[in-house]
Parts: C-alpha cells; sequence; structure tokens
C-alpha cells in the first residue's frame, strides 16, 4: 500500500473515532473542518436533524484571497463564528475531523474563539 492511501486510511479511521463520541445540536452544533490542497471548508452541522446551519469557505467568492495558509485560516474560523453569532449560537463542538489539532485547524478554532464562540 502507497504511503499517501495509508495516510488518508489513517485519518479516515481517527475521523471516524471522533466522530463515535459527539455530536451537534440546533444550540451546539459540531464545527467541522475539511481542508484539500486548494481550499478550506468549515461548516456548522446539526445532527439531530441532519441540517448544516453555517458554512464558511475560500470558495466563496468574497472569500477568494483566503489561502490554504496557517494565517488565513484564521480568518475563515472569524466569519464562520460571525455567521453562527447572526444565527444567535455561542456554543459549538469541534471536529477536527481527524486532521491533526495543529496549523490549519488550530488557526480556525482560535478565530472562532476570537468572536466569542466556546467550544
Amino acid at each position: 500500500m502507497n504511503r499517501l492511501s495509508e495516510k488518508k486510511r489513517r485519518r479516515v479511521r481517527r475521523k471516524i473515532h471522533i466522530r463515535k463520541k459527539i455530536s451537534g445540536l440546533p444550540d451546539c452544533p459540531r464545527l467541522t473542518v475539511y481542508k484539500s490542497n486548494r481550499h478550506l471548508y468549515v461548516q456548522a452541522v446539526d445532527d439531530s436533524q441532519g441540517h448544516t446551519l453555517a458554512v464558511a469557505s475560500n470558495i466563496e467568492q468574497k472569500l477568494r484571497d483566503i489561502k490554504n495558509k496557517a494565517v488565513d485560516a484564521e480568518r475563515l474560523g472569524q466569519i464562520i463564528g460571525e455567521r453562527l453569532k447572526e444565527k444567535k449560537i455561542t456554543k459549538a463542538l469541534f471536529d477536527r475531523n481527524g486532521y491533526t489539532y495543529h496549523g490549519i485547524v488550530k488557526n480556525i478554532a482560535d478565530g472562532a474563539r476570537k468572536v466569542g464562540i466556546r467550544f
């Protein structure tokens, strides 16, 4: 098995292990992060109904200037935090989606905390 497929398999395994323990609710959604080589995606999910409450990504036209760097990830976290604040949501569960809590993932969480979202 090559190195990249093994790396992906281990990340998916960690993701499943994390998802067994956390589940989002309407007043405390699950804030999940996905990162590809080109884009970052953050969404707040209510798992009880299966709805996405808020989304932020650097695919959006207004957010195209956010690069896939740790410095810019904090701004993306602030944007998702502001969108949750508009819906009067102040608490969330952070789902790192199998990624290590380091760099981009950590800065997204810190950005949301700066706006006032509690994990």
